[in-house]
């Protein structure tokens, strides 16, 4: 096994309990701490963990990018690479046309051009702070050119944190391999989306920058448990999120992969009526774990090292649902060795 584990991926944590579950995180032995941004800020999670923790990377997967500038998210970041003792790895993303437009109430147009400049812009603003100078850009979305003393936070002594970016379709893939340090994947993927897809735009942004082609983080779903019970409840608990991803028309192409495109319709359709608590039937067993990695702690892990051990470079578990810290340790000590603590 060749990645990095990274914990966390847990869509329903509470943000009071941020900082004790990055503390288990790293006694367990994970190697990072993920931390996403759905109903809460990710930066104000990373925070809490860097606080919590000594050792563990913190790794933002992802920061929602078009609900804020390149200046609020190169001062935040830097903030935690300073507050974490350089343990932050920035994981962006573009979130969908209308949650920006609706939720944030922010523009959009043309997402991988856009995020192509703002990832410039934040690295141009990085290295206003380590220079001194003011930075100098003018971007077709974007402008930076003020800065001073006031303002000005100077040199991080960590240096500036790794820019991951969050990529499904193609041209955003191809962004990725042109500027970015590493492509986080979305939990709704599958080995051969990735192998048809997601390599192949990864190489050719990579190419045409002259670049070596960056890693990928893989947030895998993990259907977990020891007996039937906990099986059959954890397999509904994923079911229902592969099925909300698989709703949204942007993901559209993942299900088409696998000839899934009409129950990729289907879902939409069921959304659209609201019948939230009906669309995880839409699933089948043959899809769940065309997605998901099922079974034992064991069972997960050997799924896991077969599936991505020879594609990623970071892997995280999402699980969204309750797992205790025991079913963790199993599938830590699979995945790693006797040395982790239970």
């Amino acid at each position: 096994m060749t990645f990095a584990i990274d914990a966390g991926g847990d869509l329903s944590a509470s943000l009071l309990n941020t900082a004790a579950h990055a503390r288990q995180a790293e006694e367990l032995g994970a190697d990072g701490v993920i931390l996403t941004e759905t109903k809460h800020d990710s930066f104000v999670s990373l925070t809490l963990a860097a606080q919590a923790t000594e050792r563990v990377a913190l790794f933002s997967a992802i920061t929602v990018a078009f609900s804020r500038n390149p200046m609020t998210v190169a001062v935040a970041a830097n903030d935690i690479q300073e507050l974490s003792g350089g343990r932050l790895i920035l994981g962006l993303g573009s979130q969908v046309q209308p949650h920006i437009e609706q939720r944030f109430s922010m523009p959009w147009s043309r997402p991988a051009a856009r995020m192509r400049e703002f990832v410039a812009a934040v690295r141009e603003i990085w290295g206003s702070f380590a220079s001194g100078e003011r930075p100098r850009f003018r971007g077709e979305f974007y402008t930076h050119t003020l800065m001073n003393p006031v303002f000005d936070p100077g040199p991080n002594p960590h240096g500036n944190p790794p820019l991951w970016l969050a990529a499904v379709g193609e041209r955003m893939t191809e962004v990725t391999g042109e500027v970015a340090d590493g492509l986080v994947a979305h939990p709704f993927t599958t080995r051969a989306y990735v192998e048809q897809v997601t390599l192949p735009a990864l190489r050719r942004g990579a190419e045409a920058a002259g670049r070596a082609v960056p890693g990928i983080a893989f947030p895998v779903f993990v259907v977990l448990g020891r007996d039937e019970a906990e099986l059959r409840a954890a397999s509904s608990a994923v079911a229902r999120q592969i099925a909300f991803y698989g709703s949204t028309p942007s993901y559209l192409p993942v299900l088409e992969v696998h000839g899934w495109g009409a129950k990729g319709e289907r879902l939409n359709a069921a959304v659209r009526r609201g019948e939230w608590s009906e669309i995880g039937s839409i699933v089948d067993e043959a899809m769940l774990r065309e997605f998901a990695c099922v079974g034992s702690p064991e069972q997960v892990a050997a799924q896991l090292r077969e599936r991505y051990g020879d594609l990623s470079e970071r892997v995280t578990f999402s699980a969204p649902y309750d797992v205790d810290r025991r079913t963790w340790a199993e599938l830590y000590t699979a995945l790693r060795g006797p040395s982790v603590r239970a």
